[in-house]
């Protein structure tokens, strides 16, 4: 929807009960073009008042709060008249977490920890995926098959498809840190680069697009001076 001429900002709630990730999130949410964090809940009857008053475009929502569990708070906004859409972002891996949110709609679903990149380009397939029913809704009452079709695909999560490549990101060298790290099980980025001939910078950020694909997971691990570093682990 446009105002004075502009497109307004897609309007987000993020329900998120450890409030330092909350803060993250907005801060992410934020960096990405068209969109604009209306509010931070931190528990279910705080994300049910916000719903009320702010009634926000998309909600980030994670599963496990002290009050109610966000599979419960997800089908309550589906019971409920808002217009609203829901990334579940969590730590939460569960088969059947996953199967249900999938059940109840979600437009993705994004595992912690956090991977900014993975993030973005779920929000910019949201915001396609709008603007894309926004411009169906203005010029036609009905839609053909093909045109359902593309609604459908652009609802998907293209993010982690297979085949999508970011900017800046090139095919071969990904498929030889994405090698490297196979063979491994498991490195840090400063022994990637070495071993690919890639600056610790380069073999960073491709390691970082491998655990937003899903094929990767990263944590942090303390050495014998104390100063974390993270290391990256292959997933089958």
């Amino acid at each position: 929807m446009a105002v004075n001429g502009e497109e307004k900002p897609i309007q987000v709630l993020v329900v998120e009960d450890d409030l330092r990730i909350a803060e993250v999130n907005r801060r992410f949410v934020e960096r990405v073009d068209g969109f604009q964090v209306v509010g931070i809940a931190a528990s279910g009857q705080e994300a049910k008042d916000q719903l009320e008053l702010l009634l926000p475009d998309l909600v980030l929502l994670d599963v496990y709060f002290p009050d109610i569990n966000g599979l419960e708070l997800l089908s309550y906004m589906k019971e409920h008249p808002y217009r609203t859409d829901v990334i579940m972002l969590t730590a939460a891996r569960e088969v059947d977490t996953v199967a249900e949110a999938i059940r109840l709609g979600v437009f993705d679903f994004i595992a912690k920890p956090l991977v900014f990149e993975r993030l973005r380009q779920t929000l910019q397939n949201y915001r396609e995926f709008r603007n894309k029913l926004q411009r169906l809704k203005r010029e036609k009452p009905r839609i053909h098959q093909e045109e359902i079709d593309q609604l459908m695909r652009a609802a998907g999560s293209k993010a982690a498809n297979e085949g999508k490549f970011t900017k800046g990101i090139d095919k071969i060298t990904l498929a030889k840190i994405s090698d490297y790290l196979k063979e491994k099980g498991e490195a840090t980025s400063e022994q990637v680069g070495q071993e690919t001939g890639t600056s610790r910078s380069t073999a960073r950020r491709y390691l970082e697009y491998l655990v937003g694909r899903g094929e990767a997971t990263t944590d942090l691990s303390y050495g014998v001076v104390g100063r974390p570093e993270r290391v990256y682990r292959s997933l089958p």
